[in-house]
Order: structure tokens, then sequence, then C-alpha cells
């Protein structure tokens, strides 16, 4: 600290104020980042650092909250498309943005399930479900879901089963359909299905059946965090990876 900072903490100090500190940035990322990011925030406020504030929900509706004026420092997309939507109008700051993660893609069941299926062409899902529905995030919107409709329809399935669909806000909510039995499968993350001990995997979805699953991060143009470039740093940095490969996700 210089000598203009110590005379002004010892100014502040003298008057009864306490000199004023910089917010932690505030965070907006995929649900399906909950239980890693929230790890590697605390990783990070171990180093002395303010802890950042989290906020998850869907990529889309985070981007459109972004998109109207959302006080933010950064976003985490569970795919390439919102981020280049909130890019194309200027809102994130050149040469912050990077894809650091991946993901891939399951279908899942009650633990307690007997459903056993082989992914392939022409699956008999429609007949797994029994009449019951499909748990997926929304398809015409949500990364995961659209992950899970592209795979769906590249294995000439989803003609089958769009009528059956229980669209969910994100993917944390459609896997939460699963895990109460409220439907009899769902498509979801595989480090979703991790992070729940009421599900269990019934088979991956070949990655060739949909787009890459990429996690691209950036600092946002309205960010006044002063940390914010920093976290971003450490997140896509060796410790920061670290701790996301823990969750089963893969690194880049």
């Amino acid at each position: 600290m210089g000598m203009l900072g110590r005379v002004l903490v010892f100014l502040s100090l003298l008057l009864g104020v306490a000199p004023a500190q910089a917010a932690p940035p505030l965070v907006l990322a995929a649900a399906s980042l909950q239980e890693s990011l929230d790890e590697a925030a605390r990783a990070w406020a171990a180093t002395g650092h303010e802890k950042p504030v989290l906020s998850f929900a869907a990529s889309s509706a985070l981007a459109r909250q972004i998109e109207t004026g959302a006080p933010a420092d950064l976003f985490i997309s569970a795919d390439e498309p919102w981020m280049d939507a909130v890019a194309a109008q200027g809102l994130i700051r050149p040469g912050t943005r990077v894809s650091f993660l991946a993901n891939s893609l399951v279908l899942v069941a009650p633990v307690a399930s007997r459903v056993h299926l082989a992914i392939r062409p022409g699956f008999p899902l429609a007949r797994a479900l029994a009449g019951g529905r499909l748990a997926m995030a929304d398809p015409d919107a949500v990364p995961a879901g659209k992950y899970g409709k592209a795979a769906l329809t590249s294995l000439g399935v989803w003609p089958s089963v769009e009528n059956d669909i229980a669209r969910a806000e994100n993917v944390r909510a459609a896997l939460a359909l699963v895990e109460r039995g409220a439907a009899p499968l769902g498509i979801v993350y595989a480090t979703d299905a991790r992070a729940s001990k009421a599900v269990r995997v019934v088979g991956v979805f070949p990655a060739a059946s949909h787009p890459p699953i990429t996690y691209p991060v950036a600092v946002l143009k309205a960010s006044t965090s002063p940390d914010a470039e920093a976290f971003r740093r450490f997140l896509t940095g060796a410790r920061g990876k670290a701790i996301f490969a823990r969750y089963g996700f893969t690194t880049r």
C-alpha cells in the first residue's frame, strides 16, 4: 500500500468510517456448474479474495438477463450460441472469452428403475417411457435441451417422443423430475448424473450425435469488479480446471 493509501486508511479509522470494500464478482453461470463452481469460488476466496457471488440458471435465461442490463461481471454459458448472442451485442469484454470445459450427454432413470436401453439409431425410447414423459431442459432454448433434441434427431428417435417431453427450465430441473420419479427417463449432462445419488445412467449419447458440449466464459463489458478478470484467469488456469475435472468435466 502506498503512502496515500495509508493516509486514507488512517483518516477513515480516525473518523470512524470503514474504508470502502470493492464488491466481489457476480458470476452468471449455467445450472450444470453448481457444485463445481461453488468449490472453485471457495478456493478463490481461500487465497484472500472476496468470495464471488454465484447465480445459476439456464444459459438462455442468463443471456437474456445480460441483454436487458443485468449488473454482472462474468458469464459462463453451457453452449457457444448463447455466448455468441451476448457477444454480438457488444456485451463482453474483448479478449476475455475462452472455452475451457466440455461435457457429455446421458440418459438417466431413477436409481431403482430396471430400464435398460442401448443408445443407438432407432432405439426404442418411446416404448421405454411406457406412457410417461421424457424430462429435458427446454429443447427450444436451453443448451442441454437443444443438445438432447439434436442427439435424438440424429438417432432418428425425436419424432417418436417429441409429444412426450416434460420441458424443464434448466438441466437441474430436468434432473429433479427424474430424481422424484415424476419422469421415468431424462436427458442431462454426465456431470449432473454424477452429482445425484437418486439417478443412474442408462446410456451415454454418442458424441457425434450432437454438437460439442463446451462452456465458454467471458468478462462482461459492464463489469465493475476489479477481481473479475483475475477470477476468470483462476477458473481457466490449472487450479480451476483441476476442480472442474474432479466433478467430471473435461478441461480444454
